[in-house]
């Protein structure tokens, strides 16, 4: 293995190519044009809706990117699937309703809109590139199919030049369609992510044309391989000349070079750089460059196009693990689907932004995209802000999960969406592996590891400098068949007490918790008695935030952290999930209402929940954590046994309640590996009042307390927002969070009053959530329930600089007001 794990090094950027301010020649060579508005949308299959002169005035205009089935409404019979699910160990078949999120995706919708084309002549080349388009997409463009691609997760792109009209309006359609029983989650619906229009001379680069590697790094330089594609007219190529230049963060340049192509040669630059004193790229120093590249014929600039990359060296070793820039760690990993809650799968960069921040803030530096390809904003944004990707690509191969899933699609098409994938992100310095599939049936027959070996071929031909891994559930048949000796890096799902039978057996000499935990919670639900659990289900459709219960498949974080701090040779883990999402919602995907999953350590509504400071006391080493729960307003259980538990990452913590001391409880191991990441009180006894806990550090010495004290009756709302200052792009969020307060400030935790949002000036509500997964109140709708004192409204820039007022109002509580700004930037 030393051949294949010796060292992986990679860069930056390069999704896709873009024009650069500054040289009026430039507009020239190369235009892009985001298509977002004026779109026409129908739902429903509308006959002649391609051509040109159909009449769609009465059509519904939407801005893209758009998810049309977010708007609802929320029904148990959306999507009903009677299934058996074999990763869950059922033995039988059986309803699930909300199993896809409840939400009217299903069925046929078209998009159509003008297409104007400035500049197109005679020697230019035009292209659509879609980031995504839930599914099955058709592309028309003045009546005729230019294309298809049916996966609606994946970026493709269509050459439209011999399609266009020049100097009159054209008309672009789309079509996409979305089957029944296609999904295991909510999937979205629609145009959810960008369209570009791309104008190009007929000599250029093409859609993600330069593939661009790192080697030889030392404090004293580094070198860059850059690989430029061309393309031009057959029979009609010209000589040519590729000038690049590398600029450091703060627009430097730090390293050139210039090279030659003949008119016969093969249309390929290769161009090798160095940077000197190189500064590498990590989670903790998200350093980026940039890569400028000029093409020209004679003194004719006849395209420019920018690579952003990072320098940086990992390796993957045999006995050792995994090392990035030469230092050992673990990955501290979350996986996450593609929805953004109450915005549904219609991207937004503030929307991913504030995840990521709530990300970083735990510790966490990485991410799988579970389990598809991400947007390419989420890829650029894990550049920018320090997060190691697993892009993954498939949920199933030939073997099917669900009825019309991407089995439908693997002999024709995987190899097409594995290129596409691994084209558009190689040169992202956050992407350290690609992930061929999750849990695939093919596990299980002695087919699974040729196929997984025909994917990862092709992967390793696309990028032969990262390693290729997959999410493995089926322990036995794994190497029964032979799959886990196959992938490159082997991942296993929910087997931390086998994680030392598998070490024993693999030939990779390491092994990857690719999904982990799958613990269920409802931020502010706490059960009693409060006991570990499998499969627990209660009536009001919600599980304890007390953090002991998990499915019968799945383990608490704290297995998962013993198995890890006690292997060496496993190279960390990617809990299940970050958030919470539309769809799967375990227990009780057999029983509505339940739109959403409960594994998140944050809500729907992007609240942390308890387990949030589990794993931030765990991950993030800059700060300490000291978090105590419950919350402590339990009218009627005066008396009665009511746990306390503190997640600290101090290693001991004593508790008082009304200032009588519970005693002081110091992180051990035990028979419980709770014991030795958790301190709990397992007897306090519920009395009206206060809880404080004082945090100890390794000396023994008081350094930190919290307290949390019996609310009052609700008095006011509160307001706080993750900023206040926006761009005025008409895009750009601020994240809101309400709080139901009592008198003294303290929240109110059984809150359930509901709440009205206005909003006024340079801005817009978009959206709001609680984070209830039994709600079904539509995020669309300036009003909700709060849900354990708490909803979170969304509010969206205008295009104009100036102030947004914010009301939120309820019957008998003080009005919460805040004020935004807006501004050009």
């Amino acid at each position: 293995m030393s051949a294949l794990f010796g060292r992986w090094a990679l860069v930056g950027l390069g999704a896709l190519a873009f024009s650069l301010p500054a040289r009026p020649a430039l507009a020239q060579a190369r235009q892009e044009y985001l298509l977002t508005t004026d779109w026409k949308f129908s739902k429903g299959d509308v006959p002649d809706a391609a051509k040109p002169e159909f009449k769609d005035a009465k059509w519904q205009t939407v801005s893209v990117p758009h998810d049309w089935a977010i708007y609802g409404p929320f029904d148990g019979n959306n999507d009903l699937q009677k299934v058996k699910i074999e990763q869950n160990n059922e033995q039988t078949a059986t309803l699930k309703a909300g199993r896809t999120g409840g939400l009217p995706f299903i069925g046929t919708g078209w998009y159509r809109r003008r297409l104007a084309v400035p500049g197109f002549r005679a020697g230019k080349r035009a292209v659509l590139l879609f980031d995504g388009a839930m599914s099955n997409a058709q592309v028309f463009v003045n009546g005729r199919e230019v294309g298809r691609w049916p996966y609606g997760y994946n970026s493709f792109s269509f050459d439209i030049t011999a399609f266009l009209k020049a100097g009159a309006d054209n008309t672009l359609a789309v079509r996409l369609q979305n089957q029944p029983e296609a999904s295991r989650w909510y999937p979205g619906a629609g145009l959810y992510r960008n369209v570009h229009l791309l104008l190009t001379d007929d000599v250029h680069i093409p859609v993600w044309g330069t593939y661009l590697t790192t080697s030889d790094i030392t404090a004293q330089t580094a070198r860059v391989k850059l690989r430029t594609q061309v393309e031009a007219p057959t029979g009609a190529r010209p000589a040519l000349r590729l000038v690049t230049e590398i600029r450091d963060a703060a627009g430097k340049v730090v390293a050139t070079s210039t090279s030659s192509l003949a008119a016969a040669a093969k249309p390929d630059f290769e161009q090798n750089l160095e940077v000197p004193q190189p500064k590498l790229w990590s989670p903790e120093t998200p350093v980026l460059y940039t890569a400028s590249s000029r093409l020209y014929a004679g003194q004719t600039l006849k395209d420019e196009y920018r690579t952003r990359f990072g320098i940086r060296s990992f390796k993957f070793e045999a006995g050792k693990g995994f090392s990035l820039n030469g230092q050992p760690r673990k990955f501290k990993g979350v996986c996450n689907h593609h929805d953004l809650g109450p915005l549904g799968a219609a991207v937004n960069p503030a929307a991913l932004r504030r995840q990521l921040a709530l990300l970083k803030d735990m510790g966490c530096d990485a991410i799988r995209t579970s389990h598809n390809m991400p947007a390419p904003e989420l890829v650029s944004l894990a550049d920018e802000m320090g997060f190691m990707l697993m892009v993954e690509a498939f949920d199933e191969w030939k073997s099917p999960k669900v009825k019309n899933g991407y089995s439908q699609y693997f002999d024709q098409w995987a190899e097409k969406d594995l290129v596409n994938m691994v084209r558009r992100d190689r040169n992202h310095p956050s992407v350290i592996m690609w992930s061929i599939g999750n849990e695939v049936p093919d596990q299980s027959n002695p087919n699974g590891p040729v196929l997984a070996k025909r994917l990862q071929d092709i992967v390793r031909r696309e990028d032969p400098t990262r390693p290729i891994a997959a999410g493995m559930d089926r322990f036995d048949d794994d190497f029964k068949y032979g799959l886990a000796p196959v992938v490159e890096i082997p991942g296993f799902n929910y087997k931390p007490h086998r994680y030392a039978e598998a070490l024993s057996k693999l030939p990779q000499g390491f092994l990857l918790g690719s999904e982990t935990a799958s613990t269920v919670s409802s931020r502010g639900v706490y059960k009693f008695p409060v006991v570990m659990a499998k499969e627990k289900k209660y009536d009001d459709n919600q599980c304890s935030s007390y953090d002991l219960e998990a499915c019968s498949w799945s383990q608490t974080p704290d297995e998962e952290f013993a198995a890890q701090d006690d292997l060496p040779n496993v190279i960390g883990e990617f809990v299940w999930t970050g958030f919470d999402y539309l769809g799967e919602p375990t227990p009780y995907d057999e029983k509505w209402p339940s739109h959403s999953s409960m594994f998140g350590m944050l809500d729907l509504a992007g609240l942390p929940k308890d387990r949030y400071y589990l794993y931030r006391a765990r991950w993030n080493t800059a700060q300490p954590t000291l978090h105590l729960l419950p919350h402590w307003t339990w009218p009627g259980r005066e008396g009665q046994t009511t746990p306390v538990f503190c997640y600290t990452s101090y290693p001991s913590a004593e508790l008082f309640v009304n200032g009588v001391s519970q005693g002081r409880q110091t992180k051990a191991k035990s028979d419980r590996p709770q014991t030795r990441y958790r301190l709990m009180w397992n007897d306090v006894k519920y009395a009206p009042g206060a809880i404080k806990v004082v945090a100890y550090d390794a000396q023994g010495k008081a350094v930190a307390e919290e307290t949390v004290r019996t609310a009052g009756p609700p008095h006011h709302i509160k307001l706080s927002a993750d900023h206040t200052a926006l761009a005025a792009d008409g895009q750009d969020l601020a994240y809101v969070t309400v709080r139901v307060e009592d008198a003294e400030g303290n929240l109110c935790p059984d809150a359930a009053d509901l709440l009205q949002v206005a909003v006024s000036g340079a801005g817009r509500f978009r959206a709001m959530a609680n984070g209830d997964p039994t709600s079904l109140e539509p995020f669309h709708q300036p009003q909700m329930h709060a849900f354990h004192g708490q909803v979170v409204a969304i509010i969206q820039a205008s295009n104009q600089a100036g102030a947004v007022q914010l009301n939120v109002s309820g019957a008998g509580l003080q009005v919460g007001a805040m004020q935004l700004k807006t501004a050009i930037k």
